[in-house]
Parts: structure tokens; C-alpha cells; sequence
């Protein structure tokens, strides 16, 4: 594993990470979740390491929230910045996605899968069904969430967006409140509500019924849907759940949805069980047409 810089459009830069391979022609970019990166999330290694053994590149894609906070390099102020989850801009996640694409492209890739875990998936989701560009031929969506709803299950949400416009309405948009927001990351007031209102995050309404699915139905490129069967945030019928993001795909009698026995939405002790399932995914439903 190499530890790489992605510049954005806006010129924030990006420390992603690359599991190279003998091959040169097929990437897989994984764009991580919330709070989520190479260096904690143990899935996204074993995914790594298994598919550059396998001749298939990966890069794992850390976007502006992957971390709490993190010294980045803003090269439109050629200077540093504390930036991350407790105060990201989630408005931006197209851009974080879109730079990883391009990076992938400059290296010479022309087979470019776009996975997500968690969050990630929301992310992949909305670029997908927002780029005009036909750059990737693949998307593996796992273990996404329905922003709504996540919102009515998670501690202390109700409390944080309140206390959040009340700071806002003193002036104080960029202090960082006095509780985790939802029990698991600092955030300053200005990026609760950010978060809480990101639209362009709220692309798989299943149990809400509160977001939008045009950008499911824009997927242009065929690809697969993964969860697990204990994942929790996925309501009782996790493959339902699934099964209804599928529907509202353009590509529904192409893509194929997978249920991991026994699995939890981190796929806590089953790593290597989440990447065989990425790699077979790769191998007999993707490559399978390309063969």
C-alpha cells in the first residue's frame, strides 16, 4: 500500500491510498464512509490487499470527512487546513469522487469499477447519477445508508441540530459543539446542519420515503448491490431494502443484489468474507462482459 495526494477542483488535497497490481488495465476506486479510512477500517485494507493479488488495483478513496480532523493542503490559499467530519462541506463529495476518477484515468487505468461502503455508496450514488462522463464501467453499492432515517435511530440528533441553530444564530457557526454529533464525531454547528440537510446524500429513501432516486435511475453502467444480513441501519428486511434501490435503477434485470449471511453493516470480523464477495463481483458479473 502507497499513500497518494488527489487534488480537487477546489484545490483541497486528498490522501488516498493505492494497492497496486501487476496489470495496469482495472481499477477498483473505494470511496469510504463517514469517519471512515484505510488506517481504522480494517475492511478496506483486506479489500486492498486481496484484489492487487488478484491482478485488479485499488484505490481507496478517502474523501474530506474520512477523518475527524486532519491537516490538509488547500492549494487555492497555498496553505494548510484543519479540515474533516467536524468540519466538513458535504456539498463537496462530487468533487472528492470526481478527483479520485481523473487520478485513476491519469495513471493510465481504462477499466474503472466505483465502489462505496456505507456513506461511500450515498457519495458514489450521487455522482453516478449526476456526471455526463462515462468513465466507469462498474459500481458495487454496499451497506449505503437512508440519510433520513439514520437520522430518527442515531442518539442525540434532535439535541445536536438544535443547539447547532442557536450557535449559528449567535454567531458562532465554527465552534465545534459540546457532544459528539449522533455519539461518534466532533462537529462545529455550521457542519451538523450541513450534513443534516446534504440533499445530494439523501439518494436512498427506502424506509424514510424522504429523498430522492433520480440519481439511482441516471446510473448509467450495470454493477452490484451488497449488504449484510444483520445490517441494523438497513431496517428488518435488509435485502428488501436493497432490492428496492435495484428497482429504481434503469439497469434493475442487469444488476445483481447480494445478501451476506450473518453480516453487520461494518462487517465486523468478516473482512475478508466482504472482499471475496467485491472480488467475485469483479470477476463473474463484470468481467464476465468484458471477457
Amino acid at each position: 500500500m502507497d499513500i497518494i495526494k488527489v487534488i480537487t477542483k477546489r484545490g483541497l488535497e486528498l490522501r488516498g491510498a493505492i494497492y497496486e497490481a501487476d496489470k495496469k488495465d482495472t481499477v477498483l476506486i473505494m470511496v469510504t464512509g463517514i469517519c471512515s479510512n484505510v488506517f481504522q477500517n480494517d475492511l478496506l485494507d483486506s479489500t486492498g490487499k486481496l484484489l492487487s493479488k488478484k491482478g485488479i488495483a485499488t484505490i481507496i478513496a478517502h474523501t474530506h470527512d474520512s477523518f475527524s480532523c486532519f491537516a490538509y493542503s488547500d492549494h487555492s490559499i497555498k496553505k494548510q487546513s484543519h479540515k474533516g467530519t467536524f468540519n466538513g462541506d458535504f456539498n463537496m463529495v462530487y468533487q472528492d469522487v470526481e478527483a479520485y476518477i481523473k487520478y485513476a484515468l491519469d495513471l493510465g487505468y481504462k477499466n474503472i469499477i466505483l465502489a462505496g461502503h456505507s456513506l461511500g455508496s450515498n457519495k458514489i450514488i450521487n455522482y453516478l447519477g449526476t456526471t455526463n462522463d462515462d468513465y466507469v464501467k462498474y459500481f458495487i453499492v454496499s451497506c449505503p445508508i437512508d440519510i433520513m432515517h439514520w437520522w430518527s435511530v442515531m442518539p442525540n440528533i434532535n439535541e445536536c441540530c438544535n443547539l447547532a441553530k442557536k450557535f449559528i444564530s449567535e454567531n458562532r457557526e465554527n465552534e465545534i459543539l459540546p457532544f459528539l454529533f449522533g455519539g461518534f464525531t466532533p462537529m462545529t454547528a455550521k457542519s451538523v446542519l450541513g450534513f443534516y440537510n446534504a440533499d445530494n446524500l439523501k439518494n436512498c429513501p427506502v424506509l424514510s420515503g424522504i429523498g430522492e432516486t433520480k440519481s439511482l435511475y441516471n446510473i448509467k453502467p450495470k454493477g452490484s448491490f451488497i449488504i449484510g444480513s444483520k445490517d441494523s441501519v438497513t431496517g428488518k428486511s435488509p435485502k428488501k431494502f436493497m432490492e428496492q434501490l435495484n428497482a429504481w435503477t434503469n439497469k434493475k434485470d442487469k444488476n445483481q443484489v447480494i445478501e451476506v449471511e450473518g453480516a453487520s453493516h461494518i462487517f465486523y470480523n468478516m473482512h475478508e468474507t466482504y472482499a471475496k464477495t467485491i472480488l467475485d463481483c469483479i470477476q463473474n458479473h463484470y468481467m464476465a462482459d468484458i471477457a
